[in-house]
């Protein structure tokens, strides 16, 4: 277990290092309420981007974009709007987008999926 949890984490850094390298301005990481965690929340010109990291040693069980399924999706627009209105009293961009970094192996494998409807 330890292994995976260092493994997210490195996958969580290297996925950070990546936005932040598009130009995107990363506000906060591992952020907590009752209904889940995100991974990363960033500022990208006009819109909050909400960022899931899935990092995998192989694809030999599936891709890491395999593990977001419809109702992943959802619980990430959920914590996008909790997200939101627990930091209500700071100005933030009106628009929100879901997105999603995969990360295959010591971080040659990096893919960035935006806008995740």
């Amino acid at each position: 277990m330890a292994q995976k949890d260092e493994r997210g984490r490195a996958g969580e850094e290297l996925a950070a290092l990546h936005l932040a390298d598009a130009g995107l301005t990363v506000v906060d990481r591992n952020w907590r309420c009752a209904q889940g965690e995100l991974d990363i929340v960033a500022i990208d010109g006009d819109e909050l981007v909400v960022v899931e990291v899935k990092t995998r040693r192989t694809t030999g069980y599936g891709h890491p974009f395999d593990a977001i399924d419809d109702r992943k999706r959802d619980r990430l627009w959920r914590l996008a709007h909790a997200w939101r209105a627990a930091h209500a009293d700071q100005p933030l961009p009106k628009r929100v987008r879901v997105d999603v970094v995969g990360v295959v192996g010591p971080g040659d494998g990096l893919e960035h999926w935006r806008d995740l409807r």
